[in-house]
């Protein structure tokens, strides 16, 4: 966000930061939401912060209780992100909600890399993702739509290739609470959450809460 709303030499542990909110009007109703899910989530740390915005993306507060978190993602992406690592999306609309701003990763999708053939038994997104490869090694890997390419990228983990952080929330009702499971078998760093529901404002919030705490600790805006 702008340096209207939050000065960097402002900026303290109480201190609400929304480094996506560029108009005075934008950042008010930010900020109301996160005061309202502050009070009936908590406010205990960074997992309580992706929780918050997670549910303020759906507009349902039963979404903190399916968020699952498996071995640190929090300090995996900040790692990641100090590192300037690639983000990789799995459809336009993920990549389109990730913030740019509070980090100097290139966010990717997918479907905008060269695929090495054309898919016939498995769908576009799971094959341009199976076609990256060792390019998706110690990358962010943010997958909000489709389980198919969390299931192929779960299977190139198992192959050897390990992304420094997976953010796996497919929605939907075939494969997607199945696919879910299997990430969180995987021995890394992972967020996703129980069962069908999910979908890019899940993921997309779980990305950019671990950029604005990265823009926090940094002061980058």
């Amino acid at each position: 966000m702008s340096k209207e709303y939050l000065p960097q030499e402002d900026i303290t542990e109480s201190t609400y930061t929304d480094i996506g909110a560029d108009t005075t009007e934008g950042y008010s109703i930010s900020a109301r939401s996160r005061e309202l899910a502050r009070s009936v989530i908590g406010d205990n740390g960074p997992l309580d912060r992706i929780r918050q915005r997670c549910s303020i993306a759906v507009g349902d507060f039963a979404m903190a209780d399916l968020m699952r978190f498996n071995n640190h993602p929090v300090e995996a992406g900040l790692s990641a992100l100090n590192a300037g690592v690639p983000i990789y999306t799995d459809i336009r609309m993920v990549k389109m909600g990730i913030q740019k701003r509070g980090h100097h990763s290139e966010v990717i999708c997918v479907l905008d890399l060269h695929v090495d053939s054309k898919p016939t038994e498995s769908t576009r997104t799971s094959a341009a993702l199976g076609s990256l490869g060792e390019r998706l090694q110690n990358s962010i890997v943010v997958i909000g739509n489709a389980p198919s390419a969390l299931l192929t990228l779960c299977d190139l983990v198992r192959k050897g290739i390990t992304p420094a952080l997976i953010i796996g929330t497919p929605v939907g009702f075939v494969n997607a609470a199945e696919s879910k499971e299997v990430l969180r078998t995987l021995d890394l760093p992972s967020v996703s959450n129980e069962g069908t529901r999910g979908g890019t404002p899940v993921a997309v919030a779980v990305m950019n809460e671990i950029i604005t705490i990265f823009a926090e600790e940094n002061k980058i805006f």
